[in-house]
Parts: C-alpha cells; structure tokens; sequence
C-alpha cells in the first residue's frame, strides 16, 4: 500500500517512527490481532517518553480501541495500513484501511461530531446505556478521554486513513 503520511499546509512537521502493514484479512482473522498490534507499537514508541509504562498503556489502550475500528471493516481485501509519528508531545496514528463507500460516508460523520461541543455530552450518554460500544463511541471516547483530534483522509482505491493526533505526554488522568 505505500507509506500513509500527509501534513496539511502549515502544520508541524511529525517525524515518522514506525510503520506496520498487513493483508486485511490476516489481520480481520483473529480480534486478538488488535492487542498484539497496539501493545508492540505503544513499547516502540514509548521509550523516550517521561513515564515510558504510562505512556505506554495510554497509547496501546486508545489505539487499541482505533484497531478495533478498523476490525470492523466489512471490505474483505486490501492491505492494514498503520503509521506513527511524533511532534513534541504528540503522536500521531494513521490508520489505513479497505471500507465500503457507504463506510466512508459513515466515519466522516462520525468524526465531524466528534469535534463538535456536545460530544462529552454524547459520549456519556452513550456510556451509560447497556449497549456494547459502537465505532462512534469509540472515536468520541478517543476525543473526550484522550483529547484526541481526529480526521479522515481519502486513500487510495477502496480505502480511507483515520488521523488521530493523541497528546498523551501531557495528558492529565
């Protein structure tokens, strides 16, 4: 699939730090895939960090979640896609992977009330209820808890890039 990596015009300049690819289907074979895949990046990446263990479980636990978006996919092929990079206190996911038009559709929605000023209101209000978390929970839990931006980028053929920058090195739980 190539290397995923776009700066908007006037944006810091992220430096890459690691990059995994993968067959869809390889990794849409087991839901395990998503731990194992978030777990390696999140002690990667997180050595030179002021709290590397802390880090760490931040960042594997938020992008595990993101991984899980992915996993839903119903697009059978193509290729997984995951990027990480850095600007100071930032990381930066980009996450590559195949979805269906009306999928795309769906996650551009989601993100675009995703940074809307009700979002911590629809996101403990999704919470609260019985339901098992949904891919918008997931995306306004990665805004509310996380202080995550999201957006969504076109890529190439059947597939779309979700951008999560994760201020974790400043994050205060």
């Amino acid at each position: 699939m190539g290397s995923v990596h776009h700066e908007p015009v006037g944006e810091p300049t992220f430096e890459p730090m690691i990059q995994i690819d993968m067959e869809i289907k390889t990794f849409v074979s087991a839901w395990k895939h998503c731990d194992y895949v978030s777990t390696y990046i999140a002690r990667m990446i997180s050595q030179n960090r002021s709290d590397s263990v802390r880090h760490s479980n931040l960042f594997s636990s938020a992008f595990n979640e993101l991984l899980e978006v992915a996993f839903r996919t119903r697009h059978a092929d193509g290729e997984l896609a995951c990027r990480v990079s850095r600007y100071g206190a930032t990381d930066r996911i980009e996450l590559t992977f195949p979805c269906m038009p009306e999928e795309r559709q769906f996650y551009e929605e989601a993100v675009s009330q995703v940074a809307g000023f009700e979002a911590k209101e629809r996101y403990l209000n999704s919470v609260s209820g019985d339901l098992a978390p949904s891919r918008e929970v997931v995306l306004l839990e990665l805004a509310v808890d996380y202080n995550a931006a999201l957006r969504v980028e076109q890529a190439d053929g059947d597939a779309i890039t979700l951008v999560v920058d994760l201020p974790l090195e400043g994050l205060q739980h």
